[in-house]
């Protein structure tokens, strides 16, 4: 029965999602009940294409990676894939009217981190709109249930957001990227002697992506907010651990917030929510 499978396909992207991302499937789960699964199909699909690139180390990615494309659009196209993230991120595409556009994006970022290993201003600005902010839009399709003028009203906002986040994801795993993966990403940084100038730098510009998209989740559909906000809280309290550590530890370790913190954090924002003071 076709509704069985689409049920198991939802509940292999909310797996993978709780596998991959602690802090993404708790802010995912206080979303609204009927737009979960639309965001876990994204979320499946995005970590599947980037542990393309990133891990399977000993085998052809191009080939993985040109797999996966072929094998996204015919789900798109078809409306089903035997690949259960790839039937449950179909239905998100086809139910929210995603744009193709967007999906093109994210795809070509991919397969410039199999091809890239440093990155100057124009080709930095192009990574994070494929890798981070179409992402961002691809949710906000799901968030505005498919709201064309509420999506274009809120676009900016959420780019900024996907921006915030991505750059936030990189400052994190600066040395697993630069070391394990040989890449360098922020154009006017140094790795081999990042200084606390050079971090400060890239901190502005975060502080400024983080602004502007969290004006658009004040904005957002009650069904989305809370979700949303708790992954931003999430990661604006990654960002404050961040910049209170020095440049010299960032390359030497991966900073991150224990689960325990992650569940104290979360409780909070709830209280602030249910208190309206978001």
């Amino acid at each position: 029965m076709k509704p069985l499978f689409d049920k198991t396909s939802h509940k292999i992207s909310k797996l993978t999602t709780q596998a991959y991302s602690t802090s993404f499937s708790l802010g995912t789960r206080f979303l609204g009940s009927g737009i979960r699964d639309a965001i876990y199909g994204i979320y499946g699909f995005v970590r599947f294409a980037d542990e393309i690139v990133d891990s399977f180390h000993d085998y052809d990615k191009q080939k993985l990676l040109d797999k996966f494309k072929r094998d996204t659009y015919e789900a798109i196209e078809d409306g089903i894939s035997l690949n259960p993230i790839l039937n449950s991120f179909q239905h998100a595409v086809r139910n929210y009217n995603i744009d193709h556009e967007l999906i093109d994006t994210f795809l070509e970022s991919m397969e410039m981190d199999l091809n890239k290993s440093e990155y100057n201003q124009q080709s930095y600005e192009k990574y994070i709109l494929g890798s981070a902010e179409v992402v961002g839009l691809m949710c906000l399709k799901v968030f505005v249930h498919g709201d064309e003028a509420e999506y274009i009203r809120l676009q900016y906002s959420a780019m900024k957001l996907g921006a915030a986040f991505q750059k936030i994801n990189f400052l994190r795993d600066l040395k697993a990227d630069f070391e394990g993966l040989g890449r360098s990403y922020f154009p006017n940084a140094d790795l081999d002697n990042l200084t606390d100038e050079q971090k400060k730098e890239i901190e502005k510009e975060i502080e400024l992506d983080f602004a502007e998209g969290y004006a658009g989740i004040l904005q957002l559909p009650k069904s989305s907010r809370f979700g949303v906000y708790m992954a931003y809280i999430y990661f604006f309290q990654l960002f404050k651990k961040i910049q209170r550590t020095q440049a010299s530890r960032i390359l030497e370790e991966r900073i991150r917030i224990p689960d325990p913190q992650k569940y104290t954090i979360f409780l909070g924002s709830y209280v602030r929510h249910s208190l309206n003071l978001l």
